[in-house]
């Protein structure tokens, strides 16, 4: 085998490991720019847009990185820029998301319209967080992740993480007190 011959099995197969965290993390990715963009065909956009970066950057992930940290930084960062062009903060509601959560096998139609009224008031106050308390509110209640997969995504400490969280919390909590009272 020659040089360029190995130089097309390498690339074949960081292709094929590449597809391996696409697959891996499509569903991640899509979640959290939806939380984000409130928008389910620009989610795709961002999340698209953000694997095609990272295939064409994966060069400069050093061999002892994790895929998933180094993935979001490029995600988010699409998504921060994606915002500021819209200078929108009001996201629309997410179905995607938020409806394994809010539906228990009840089918009463007056219960289902309560919870995507409910649905709707969460997410336009969710939309109303700054950027760094809505990522984090993202990342723990609709991702599910862990203070250590959080920190470990946004290079920050688990302090960092507890104390963003409590204050969005916090933020959240005022902002749909607000919203009841204008009800």
């Amino acid at each position: 085998m020659n040089g360029t011959d190995n130089q097309i099995l390498q690339a074949r197969s960081s292709a094929a490991m590449f597809e391996t965290c696409v697959m891996k993390y499509m569903k991640d990715s899509y979640r959290i720019a939806l939380g984000f963009c409130g928008n389910h065909q620009d989610a795709l956009e961002l999340s698209q847009e953000a694997f095609l970066k990272a295939y064409r950057s994966i060069r400069h992930l050093q061999n002892n990185d994790k895929f998933f940290p180094w993935f979001y930084q490029i995600l988010r960062n699409l998504c921060f820029d994606y915002m500021r062009k819209k200078k929108t903060q009001a996201a629309q509601p997410l179905d995607e998301i938020t409806s394994e959560k809010l539906m228990q096998n009840n089918f009463d139609p007056e219960a289902i319209a309560e919870r995507n009224e409910t649905k709707e008031i969460i997410w336009k106050a969710i939309g109303q967080l700054d950027e760094k308390h809505r990522e984090i509110i993202i990342l723990r209640h609709f991702l599910n992740q862990s203070y250590e997969q959080i920190a470990k995504n946004l290079f920050c400490s688990k302090g960092t993480v507890m104390s963003r969280l409590y204050y969005g919390r916090r933020q959240l909590k005022e902002i749909l007190s607000t919203m009841k009272g204008g009800h």
